[in-house]
């Protein structure tokens, strides 16, 4: 007999050799039903996986990531399974499960490919699905693998063989297609029974641009209708709510292939829209002790090989820059905690100072592939709102809940509402991912957990996911139409400080290294506009949006009432426009709507005899007469209630 473990600690014993899917069936059919894997220990495996030792065992379903990660990766074997039967001689390079789906990299060779060929590709999936062909596991030498896909005529497969180890190679069979993976997969198709097939893109071998460039064909699968259903609703709100779309209507920002890929240009709108949010985390730092500082665009190569961030992303950044000194080279900037370093260790620091916290607006640079630069969300030139504290380990947990305060703060104003935190840990299995000490490492850890358990955040624990050169607390913010944005990131450090020989001297006149906390509440300013913009559609809060109310003067006549109204009101910092055009009052609406302008101010004889204004709010309608003052008090009493 063994013993099983499950996640609410209850324990059963069940003969050597049973499987999940048995276990799950001993506790319920409605379970067995709706069971796709199962996680032993920190390893996901298939349903039919014997269990020959004692272990813990999590059942996972549809609720769970795990679970939706095997169900879209077999329902991309699934779409290869039918691209082989409708292309024959289609090649076939990778096809993992992604945050939300799946996708296929499949060279057609000859065959012209394009979304018009979707549907006959879903009703050949479906078909397969609905036979409940199982995903059959069989384990091959190396040299096995590579006759077999030298046979299939498949260079990429058999490029990907040349990389394995022997011993460890597998292949899944569904049907007759037969594909080289790791898995693991649902038992069969029978639980996929909704799909559909988005979208294609080019996508280069290996992400080289030099090798050969095959179609990505992305898609979704649900095991119900109506959550497929609900999905593409999504998607059609999703559209709408695009901030490439809603940044160029409102003119909040540009690319020009001129100046560079990836390199957004901020225009006026947008750079007010900017610099109020950096003033809004400014004030909030400024409260919580911190220090601005400015640093360079570039620095030494030296900088960052004393970091360690030569070594782990010197392949990301862009090619050095060489002076006429002989051996001299510079990086533009692809963090900014070196720099903050340097700071540190401009001078001698006792006990007493600290913690000091640096904060920065840094810019940076990393070398993005073409192909995966997507608007804001994913540039070459991104401005971080930095900011790194220097403290000693008896004040470590302290601040790291001071951050987890700011944070929250910024989320309640900004209507962040649906968050998760995730603490991200190093992978014991690997240390050569990781700078430091095993001693720092668990102290980093064991702070982090203690201040997310103190603040009630409940956080998920991914294994792993931790930076090379410490553990991190992210924040994962659920927006408006339920997707889900990493936003919010606080790391504690032993490693840096250790690197840079900083210290400080302690109470007994001895000297100590200090830890260092890494945090970047928005992240960058970018990603977080972005976010903010799909997140609101546009709508954003009063306080922070470009402008406030515009005037629309329902003929020339009233114009000299109308820029009186406006003095007034900006002489009450209220960012107004005026709508001069010769055109209708229904049109100025319509198009103050569009551009979703809070408060529209007509003007006429009947206002300007009376000294009112007639106010029309954003998405409400008409707010009737008021006198200015009125309004301003209105506006002020908002925005207090917006930053409360």
């Amino acid at each position: 007999m063994i013993k099983i473990t499950f996640p609410d600690g209850a324990l059963r014993e069940y003969d050597n050799g049973t499987t999940p899917y048995q276990i799950a069936l001993s506790i319920s059919e409605g379970l067995a039903r709706n069971v796709l894997a199962a996680k032993v220990y920190q390893e996901v495996v298939a349903l039919d996986f014997p269990l020959n030792a004692d272990t813990t065992l999590q059942l996972l379903t549809w609720n769970d990531t795990e679970g939706k990660a095997v169900y879209w990766h077999s329902s991309a074997h699934l779409l290869a399974a039918a691209v082989e039967q409708l292309y024959p001689g289609a090649k076939f390079g990778i096809g993992p499960d992604i945050e939300n789906g799946f996708y296929y990299d499949i060279d057609f060779m000859d065959y012209p490919i394009s979304s018009d060929d979707f549907p006959k590709i879903e009703e050949k999936m479906l078909e397969i699905a609905c036979k409940r062909q199982k995903f059959e596991r069989k384990e091959i030498s190396k040299n096995d693998a590579r006759t077999l896909f030298v046979k299939k005529n498949n260079e990429y497969k058999v490029e990907l063989i040349e990389n394995l180890e022997e011993g460890t190679i597998t292949l899944y069979q569904l049907g007759s297609f037969i594909d080289l993976c790791r898995g693991p997969h649902l038992f069969d198709t029978a639980n996929i029974k909704a799909l559909k097939l988005l979208n294609t893109a080019g996508a280069y071998w290996r992400g080289d641009q030099n090798r050969k460039q095959l179609t990505r064909i992305y898609g979704i699968s649900f095991p119900k209708k109506n959550e497929l259903d609900e999905y593409l609703l999504m998607l059609e709100e999703a559209k709408k709510r695009d901030h490439r779309k809603l940044g160029k209507e409102l003119e909040l920002f540009t690319f020009s292939q001129a100046v560079g890929a990836g390199l957004p240009i901020w225009l006026p709108k947008g750079t007010e829209l900017r610099e109020r949010l950096e003033q809004f985390l400014k004030k909030v730092q400024k409260k919580y002790g911190y220090q601005q500082i400015i640093c360079p665009h570039i620095g030494n190569v030296d900088l960052y090989k004393t970091s360690g961030h030569y070594e782990k992303y010197g392949a990301d950044s862009f090619r050095p820059i060489t002076t006429p000194q002989e051996g001299e080279a510079f990086f533009l900037k692809p963090m900014n905690c070196p720099h903050h370093c340097e700071v540190y260790a401009m001078k001698p620091h006792s006990y007493r100072e600290l913690p000091l916290r640096y904060a920065e607006f840094g810019t940076v640079y990393r070398y993005e592939q073409s192909g995966e630069l997507h608007g804001l969300t994913r540039v070459r030139g991104f401005t971080q709102d930095d900011a790194h504290i220097f403290c000693t380990p008896d004040q470590l947990k302290e601040e790291f809940i001071k951050v987890i305060d700011i944070i929250l703060y910024i989320f309640k104003v900004l209507k962040f509402d649906n968050y998760t935190a995730q603490i991200s840990l190093h992978d014991p299995e690997d240390n050569t991912k990781y700078i430091g000490t095993k001693e720092n490492w668990n102290k980093a850890e064991r702070a982090i957990i203690e201040a997310a358990q103190e603040k009630g955040l409940q956080p998920i624990t991914e294994i792993g996911e931790a930076a090379f050169y410490g553990p991190k607390l992210d924040f994962m913010v659920k927006d408006a139409i339920g997707r889900k944005w990493q936003l919010g990131t606080v790391q504690v450090d032993y490693n840096l400080p250790e690197r840079f020989e900083l210290e400080y001297i302690d109470a007994n006149q001895q000297k100590q290294r200090p830890v260092m906390i890494h945090r970047a509440p928005f992240g960058s300013m970018e990603r977080f506009v972005a976010v903010l913009l799909e997140h609101t559609a546009g709508n954003f809060p009063l306080w922070l949006t470009p402008c406030q109310a515009i005037i629309l003067p329902i003929s020339e006549k009233y114009l000299d009432y109308t820029y009186e109204i406006k003095n007034k009101l900006e002489e009450q910092n209220i960012r107004t426009l005026v709508d001069e055009r010769n055109e209708k009052t229904g049109k100025k609406i319509r198009d103050a709507e569009m551009m979703k302008i809070p408060f529209m101010i007509i003007v006429g004889e009947k206002e300007e005899m009376e000294s009112t204004i007639s106010v029309r709010q954003h998405k409400v309608g008409d707010l009737g007469s008021m006198n200015p003052d009125g309004f301003v008090n209105m506006i002020h009493e908002k925005i207090i209630d917006e930053l409360a």
